[in-house]
């Protein structure tokens, strides 16, 4: 019969390493979508344009947004990011699970016209290591950084809107967390349009 795909949310507050931790787990997945967001933010060194963002200008950004073309799309720190909606709606439609990487802004947005998703909340272990963290990183100012320390209390306040919460203490535990949870979910009944016997 005929499936359905899973949409498979991932998200937390800026720096959490949500991105890393995607990216080992694709290594384990290799039959899930990835959807790649729009951003008008300058490409970081090693980022490669359509594999890590579709890097836009604001103009163009404008323009999808007013035609519709997002799923989602939030401004964050003076960028803007945006998911392309036909990529999500078709892979899905065809039966194929994708997964998502975005922010918590974008992430309600998700929920709120998908709530039918997996969201999974990637949590620092405390707000000082996610300092340190980007402060290693070495592309924010000092003032970026006091901006997202403040906006992280409040993005953490949003954990319990997900389905799970993953804490990103140790790198390879939180991978091993987020794979199992992408495998149990697909062995859901309820996630596939199988019916049940005598239905």
């Amino acid at each position: 019969m005929n499936r359905t795909g899973i949409l498979f949310v991932i998200s937390g507050p800026s720096g959490v390493g949500k991105g890393t931790v995607k990216d080992a787990v694709l290594k384990r997945l290799t039959d899930i979508k990835v959807s790649v967001s729009a951003t008008t933010r300058p490409p970081r060194v090693g980022e490669t344009d359509g594999q890590d963002y579709y890097f836009i200008d604001t103009e163009k950004f404008q323009a999808m947004l007013e035609q519709g073309e997002f799923l989602e799309w939030a401004q964050v720190y003076n960028n803007m990011y945006g998911t392309p909606q036909s990529f999500v709606s078709n892979k899905l439609a065809d039966g194929s699970d994708v997964l998502l990487e975005i922010d918590i802004q974008g992430a309600m947005q998700v929920k709120e016209k998908m709530p039918q998703g997996v969201f999974i909340f990637i949590e620092p272990p405390s707000i000082e290591e996610l300092a340190q963290r980007i402060c290693k990183r070495g592309t924010d100012s000092e003032e970026s950084i006091k901006r997202r320390m403040a906006a992280c209390r409040e993005e953490m306040e949003h954990s319990r809107y997900y389905d799970y919460l993953v804490t990103n203490d140790d790198l390879q535990e939180a991978v091993v967390k987020v794979y199992s949870i992408i495998v149990a979910e697909r062995c859901r009944i309820r996630k596939n349009n199988e019916g049940v016997i005598g239905s």
